[in-house]
Parts: structure tokens; sequence; C-alpha cells
């Protein structure tokens, strides 16, 4: 039998990725979202939703810039730090011992330590109630060589990143199978 809910958000898993911003007159700064995915395939799109009252909201608007940096599961820490301490009093890279690296294409650094890497400009934004959704185009994506497989593709399995559902950080676990495999299988 069902038993019915009051209305909340049960995606699970969802991706918790450290987002970097930064914008003219502060430091750089990470916060972990976990309220986050794929929005588009051409261009290549993402999607962020942070609250106004956060720190990185205010980085965001003013620079129209963000890096979604992906964490492997032995960060879960660094990951969890960067969730629960605000930037406007701590400096999340000092805290976590991550390492700041120029970006390509915008003005906000990639996290050295983490495997993947995606350098985003907003293209749109919507207020939805409690957090803004920001659109961004990816315009560069940077991965570690050691992650990327024989085909060129980012190896998720080498990566092992987080997954998150409230209150649990994850680990992916194993491979299943792969995109259209059942139709193969007729």
């Amino acid at each position: 039998m069902k038993v019915q809910r009051k209305p909340h958000t049960t995606f699970f898993p969802v991706p918790p990725v450290l987002v970097t911003s930064q914008a003219e007159g502060f430091r750089p700064n990470i916060i972990t979202v976990a309220w986050t995915g794929v929005v588009n395939s051409e261009p290549p799109m993402v999607s962020v939703s942070i609250r106004p009252d956060r720190h990185t909201y205010r980085l965001i608007k003013a620079s129209g810039q963000f890096v979604v940096n992906i964490a492997r599961a032995d960060q879960v820490r660094e990951v969890d730090l960067c969730g629960v301490y605000s930037g406007r009093d701590t400096d999340k890279f000092k805290l976590t011992g991550f390492t700041p690296v120029k970006a390509s294409r915008v003005d906000v650094p990639l996290i050295k330590e983490c495997p993947v890497n995606l350098e985003c400009v907003v293209r749109q934004s919507y207020l939805l109630g409690s957090h803004e959704i920001f659109i961004g185009e990816v315009v560069a994506v940077h991965a570690d060589e050691e992650y990327i497989d024989e085909h060129n593709l980012i190896d998720v399995a080498k990566v092992n990143p987080l997954a998150y559902a409230t209150p649990h950080y994850w680990s992916l676990g194993q491979t299943l199978g792969l995109y259209g495999f059942t139709k193969k299988e007729k």
C-alpha cells in the first residue's frame, strides 16, 4: 500500500557538486550544491539552484559565471565542509586544502583536486521560490588525464563520484549496463 506524503523533493540520489564562484572584490568561494543537473545538450547546459541568502548567490549574480567541480567519493569530508560553512566568513579553499586553478574561459577558479570541472556562463536564471535556478552554458570541460578511458570518455567508475540522498552521502557502486543495452538484447 502506498502512503501519501506532503509534497517535497524526493529525487534520489542527486549529485552533490562543488560550485566555485568569484566576483570583483571578493575572494573565490566554494559551495556544495545538490540541486543541479543537465538541462540541455546543444549547447551543453547545466543548472544549479541556490538560495538568494547564500554568499555564492551574490557572486554568481555579479559575475554571471560559475564552475561545477565534480568530487570523488573520498572527498566527502571536503564536500560536506563546503556545504556547512559560509564563504562570507570562511575561506573554503584554506579550510579544505583545495587548490584554486585558473580556468580557461571564465574568471572563476577550478578546484585542482576535483577530477572533472565544467566552466559555465549563466544564460538564464529564474527565481522559483526558495531557490534561484541558474542555467549555465558549459563553455569548457576539464578532466584529469587519469580518468579518461580508451574511448576518450570520462571513466565514471574511476572517478567514483558522490551521490546524495538527504541526509546521506553515497558512492555510486557498480555499473549495471550501458545506454541502449536493452535494444541489443532483442
